[in-house]
Formats: C-alpha cells, sequence, structure tokens
C-alpha cells in the first residue's frame, strides 16, 4: 500500500527556462527531484511536484536545439517552495521576457527562494535580485558577471551555493548536486539517495566542493590549493592579498605558504603573479590592446613594473611577444 503524502507538504518547484538554456543542467535538476520522488523509478509525484513556468505556451529551444512545452502559467509564486530559473547562451540579448522579470519580483517580494542554475544567475541579477546575496558561477562566465554586475559580490570556486533566498549553481553535472541537498533537506536523505543510484552517481558534492578547474595546468588534487588557483584567477585586476587568500580557503597565511610549496614548489605569491601574467601573455598574443592598459588588467601599477616582472618570468620582454602576433 502506497503512503499518500499531504499536498501541503510536497517538495514543489517551480521552473523557468531561458531562450537558449542549458538542457543538461535542467534535465539534472528535475530528474533528481523526479527520482527522488518515488520509489522504483517509476516517476510518481509522490514526495514533489514540479512545473515549467512561462508567461506562454510557445516551446522553449535549448541551446542544443531541443524544444520543452511550458506546463503552467505564472500562478501564485507562493505554491512554490523553490523556483529555478536555468539560463543558457549568455549571446541572448533577451533571454526571458518582461511578464517574466516581473513574476521573479512577485516571488522575491513573497519571500520564496529563487535559484539561478547556469547563467540564470545572470537573469536574476538583471533584475536586482541578487545584489545582497553571493553568487556562485562556472569560472567560464566569472569574469562576464563582474563586468557585468561590479556590485556584486561573486564566486567562481565552488559549484553551488545557497545565501538565504538566493541560490547559484555553476551549471552542468552540479545541478544535480544542488537539487540532491534540497531533496535531502526537505524529503529525505534515503529519497536522495535513491535518485543519486539511479543516476549512477556515487555521492552528492557539497557546496564546498571545489569546481573542476586547473589555471596554469597545475596536476593537483588537494580542494584547497585547486580553490586558491580559481580565487587567483578571478582576482587578476582587483588582486587580493595573500593573507585574503589564505583566509577565502579556510587556511592561515603560513598554512597557505606551506601548503603550495609541497605542491608545486614555489609560493603562493610566485604562483599568482605568474597566473597575471599569464593572462597578460594571453591579452599581447590575441588583442591589440595597449601595453599600458594589460599592465593595469593584470594587476601593475605601470607598464615599466609590468614589463620588468613579464621579462622577469618568460625571458622576454613583452614588447617582443607582441611583435610576434600575426597581422
Amino acid at each position: 500500500m502506497k503512503f499518500a503524502v499531504p499536498e501541503t507538504s510536497r517538495l514543489k518547484i517551480g521552473f523557468i527556462l531561458a531562450r537558449s538554456f542549458t538542457l543538461s543542467a535542467f534535465a539534472l535538476f528535475v530528474d533528481t527531484l523526479r527520482l527522488a520522488s518515488d520509489e522504483a523509478d517509476r516517476s510518481g509525484r509522490v514526495f514533489a511536484d514540479w512545473q515549467v513556468l512561462a508567461s506562454t505556451r510557445h516551446l522553449i529551444t535549448a541551446s542544443c536545439g531541443v524544444q520543452v512545452a511550458p506546463t503552467s502559467d505564472f500562478v501564485d509564486p507562493g505554491l512554490f517552495d523553490y523556483i529555478v530559473v536555468v539560463g543558457g547562451l549568455l549571446n541572448n540579448e533577451f533571454p526571458v521576457d518582461d511578464e517574466t522579470v516581473r513574476y521573479l519580483k512577485r516571488a522575491a517580494a513573497a519571500k520564496v527562494p529563487l535559484i539561478g542554475v547556469c547563467t540564470g544567475t545572470f537573469i536574476l541579477a538583471d533584475a536586482g535580485l541578487m545584489k545582497y546575496h553571493r553568487t556562485c558561477v562556472s569560472w567560464l562566465h566569472y569574469q562576464a558577471f563582474r563586468q557585468r554586475f561590479p556590485d556584486h559580490e561573486v564566486r567562481a570556486d565552488r559549484i553551488f551555493n545557497l545565501d538565504r533566498t538566493r541560490g547559484s549553481c555553476a551549471g552542468g553535472s552540479s545541478a544535480a548536486d544542488m537539487a540532491a541537498s534540497i531533496v535531502r533537506r526537505h524529503i529525505s536523505e534515503r529519497a536522495e539517495r535513491n535518485a543519486l543510484e539511479v543516476l549512477q552517481i556515487d555521492k552528492a558534492r557539497s557546496a564546498l566542493h571545489i569546481q573542476p578547474r586547473r589555471p596554469l595546468a597545475i596536476e593537483c588534487d588537494d580542494p584547497r590549493l585547486q580553490a586558491a588557483l580559481i580565487m587567483m584567477e578571478s582576482h587578476i585586476e582587483n588582486t587580493i592579498s595573500i593573507p585574503q587568500l589564505a583566509a577565502s580557503v579556510g587556511l592561515s597565511r603560513r598554512q597557505l605558504e606551506r601548503l603550495f610549496m609541497e605542491q608545486t614548489k614555489s609560493s603562493p605569491a610566485l604562483v599568482y603573479k605568474r597566473v597575471r601574467l599569464e593572462r597578460a601573455k594571453q591579452l599581447l598574443l590575441e588583442t591589440s590592446v595597449p601595453m599600458v592598459e594589460i599592465a593595469i588588467e593584470v594587476g601593475f601599477e605601470n607598464a615599466s613594473h609590468f614589463s620588468r616582472a613579464f621579462r622577469e618570468t618568460f625571458g622576454v620582454p613583452p614588447s617582443k611577444v607582441r611583435s610576434a602576433m600575426p597581422n
């Protein structure tokens, strides 16, 4: 005999899909809910329910070309425990319409938690709904987010983040991890385990898990070192101090320096300088940006200081690298 779950106790999630949304992020999130909602892969909506919300019933096209049909109009946002915005390609000037933005603002006013998945965080930030919340984005989109929202707190080292009534997720497979954390919180650990086993996922990663990114192709397995490298790459122009860097990964300065010496045979300060200079080298080879602007962009006070550091690191002045750029 199946246990009847009261309607009011079910986890309810509304999805808003942007134009050119990322299908994998949506599919992993909603399938984690589907598999957690029932047992034996019967797809019953016993412990959870979900709807794809939209201002019209027109098909929504993913970045891969697959189309998804909305299942509900913009009903009372208070009917949902979360509203999840799934973004996609950033080159779409209008990822959602004005009615969708108004609905998200209504949901925020009603204290309904909002989650941005992939570039869904850009949609929420554009609507003014992320300003006082820490935002997690993919390392791939970090610079674009900083340029568009310079007054927002953003990080690209973790896979997802839940900050009071806002959530954010880097996208990709981390959508399943974030969905699993919500299932565990609102349904049960058993439901989470059931979903992950069917999805062939050994174990859900937590919000503290580091994004799989290794700047400078440094091979390392220590998550603290990986996080520090991503923080360096994320703070090239607006450089941070080594104590700040250490604190961001939960270490003292001395512990961070010991970790770097053990893993890279170099100090964090020297590795940080190398990260900035590698970015400068890329700009010299791929753009015609003036030398002084490149120097400032990678955190140097002036062109002469930058030129000296560049030569010490690469053995040639930046002008010689620039002259090798094809016309």
